[in-house]
């Protein structure tokens, strides 16, 4: 895969979605539907999915694409292909919320190497450049000319009091029950992919996820958070969190700073 290339492409899709999305945002109304496991799904999903997808097959043909909205199309054995959340925190978009992404990963051989997070109404872009290490990028965004980069990396965490985010649609008892096993400092909750982007920037310490999720809800921010020196690892038994399982799902798992002292 030609790194240089990748980054150029994943960035400007994000960013030419996240137009898409936030003129559908900031219409006085949009179509919601229900998909068949009854999560919800807008005209700005299918709208993004399409932009993204086609402008990645143009880029790569015949490299294996994995979207949300075309789940049920995609093969269920591979390692290395590219992967797509096109509008993550779809709740959060229909509550006007702001907390949503557009998420855009490679996976090699399991591992997500490079990814592009794009907040398009919190207007924050992060992504890993070709050398793998995370930046964000300070707007505005110019979809041709990459503007002033800052390199992010995870905190130095203090176990003794931690920074902890946690999903703020989808938060639970054991969750919390999880999270009390910690010494905490400061709590926040966050949509969408942006909680693997303030452990990358070392706004929090600590991610944990005792639900269920799918590999494009999460490849996008594993990259970036890998690429910022932190580390995601399953939840059961805290062994390496990869990608192309069957059928795309998730097990539990922990997002992290090193230096956090895990507990099971």
């Amino acid at each position: 895969m030609d790194f240089e290339r990748l980054v150029v492409v994943m960035r400007r899709l994000a960013l030419e979605a996240g137009d898409k999305i936030m003129e559908i945002y900031n219409s006085p109304e949009f179509e919601v539907k229900s998909k068949s496991d009854a999560s919800p799904v807008t005209e700005a999903d299918e709208a993004a999915d399409a932009l993204i997808s086609a402008g990645l097959a143009e880029a790569f043909p015949g490299m294996p694409l994995v979207t949300e909205e075309q789940a049920a199309s995609h093969s269920q054995n591979v390692s290395t292909f590219l992967i797509v959340d096109p509008l993550d925190g779809t709740k959060e978009f229909i509550k006007r919320r702001g907390d949503f992404t557009v998420n855009i990963a490679y996976v090699e051989n399991g591992v997500p190497l490079r990814g592009v997070v794009y907040a398009p109404a919190r207007e924050r872009l992060f992504y890993t450049l070709a050398d793998g290490r995370a930046v964000e990028e300070t707007g505005p965004f110019d979809k041709d000319t990459i503007g002033a980069q800052v390199p992010i990396t995870v905190s130095v965490p203090d176990n003794r009091g931690l920074m902890v985010v946690a999903s703020k649609s989808h938060r639970d008892q054991a969750t919390d029950d999880y999270i009390n096993q910690y010494a905490v400092k400061d709590m926040t909750s966050a949509g969408s992919s942006l909680k693997f982007c303030l452990v990358a920037t070392g706004e929090a310490d600590l991610y944990p996820r005792l639900g269920r999720t799918m590999e494009w809800d999460t490849a996008a921010g594993d990259a970036v958070l890998r690429g910022a020196g932190g580390e995601m690892v399953r939840f059961d038994d805290h062994s390496p969190f990869t990608y192309g399982k069957p059928g795309f799902e998730n097990p539990f798992f922990i997002a992290f700073a090193p230096g956090v002292l895990l507990v099971k």
